[in-house]
């Protein structure tokens, strides 16, 4: 069965992700940083564990593809992709806590709790978000001042209150953490939770890749709306993982959205149809498009693969 996305996307995913990781361990390294007291090993360690050796780097990917439209600094956009990446980490670390979603493995290895203790992922998780923004507000990232307020901002409001935080809010509601009973959500509030938990910082990839290049106000707008669409599409592929994936295939337990009660498109439309809006926002990504012709090539392979993937 074809994939549904070109077969340059697997090379030019795998080139970012390689040296997202060296600037990662880069990052990560025990050596002090200017202004810093000491890294304590251990905390270093389970940062380490949380952020390296991870995945497809999809959201760094998302924020270099964009960046690329305009003709950013290669270095720049990686750096900043990477604290995009940093950020998305130490969520995992936090979402994989006991008081959390309580998972023992996370790409197929134990979670960092579990490798470690959970009062050390907590801090590491912490030390993950703070030094997101540590990255994103070095000169390095960019020259400007003005840029760096807007990538800060623009990450700010994709991962706290309103956002990634305030998704993961919404879910642990829906569960009935704070009630006698979980409580069923209409598809516009899944849509809603969903837009926040995982969509905004999706989003906020893309958007950040096109501050960096200092898009124009049609172009950002056109970005926006793809990174909407592609964090939407993302999501449903995840709930739809979920009900047809094997733990083997996801590096972590499946099934666990029906076990826990947890609100999706997959519950909310049965799965046929789950497949149809997948199919259908993965289109109205590709279609945002439009106005960038070819350069735009990957971006609509990175659309494709969201709604393909198998892990």
């Amino acid at each position: 069965m074809s994939s549904g996305y070109d077969d340059a996307l697997p090379l030019r995913l795998a080139r970012n992700a390689e040296a997202v990781e060296a600037l990662l361990d880069n990052l990560l390294a025990l050596d002090v940083a200017a202004g810093e007291i000491a890294r304590p090993e251990r905390l270093l360690a389970a940062m380490r564990h949380g952020a390296l050796g991870g995945g497809k780097r999809l959201r760094p990917f998302l924020t270099v593809e964009a960046a690329r439209l305009f003709s950013a600094s290669e270095a720049q956009a990686l750096r900043a992709g990477t604290a995009v990446e940093l950020l998305h980490c130490y969520s995992l670390v936090h979402d994989d806590l006991p008081s959390m979603d309580d998972d023992d493995t996370r790409r197929g290895r134990p979670t960092v709790h579990k490798a470690f203790d959970e009062a050390t992922a907590i801090l590491a998780g912490d030390a993950l978000l703070t030094l997101a923004f540590e990255v994103m507000a070095d000169p390095a990232t960019h020259a400007s001042g003005q840029v760096r307020a807007a990538l800060v901002l623009c990450l700010a409001r994709a991962s706290g209150l309103g956002g990634m935080v305030g998704g993961q809010m919404f879910d642990l509601a829906a569960e009935g953490r704070f009630e006698p009973a979980p409580r069923a959500l209409s598809e516009s509030e899944i849509r809603r939770l969903q837009a926040m938990k995982t969509g905004a910082l999706l989003r906020a990839s893309v958007e950040i890749g096109a501050l960096l290049g200092g898009a124009d106000a049609a172009a950002l707008d056109a970005l926006r709306r793809y990174g909407r669409a592609v964090g939407a599409a993302f999501q449903v592929a995840d709930d739809i993982l979920d009900v047809e994936a094997t733990p083997e295939e996801l590096g972590k337990a499946t099934a666990k959205d029906a076990d826990k009660g947890k609100a999706t498109l997959v519950s909310a439309l049965g799965l046929d149809a789950a497949k149809r809006e997948r199919d259908r926002l993965r289109d109205e990504a590709i279609a945002a498009l439009d106005g960038f012709g070819e350069e735009a090539g990957m971006l609509r392979e990175a659309a494709r693969f969201a709604a393909a993937r198998r892990s």
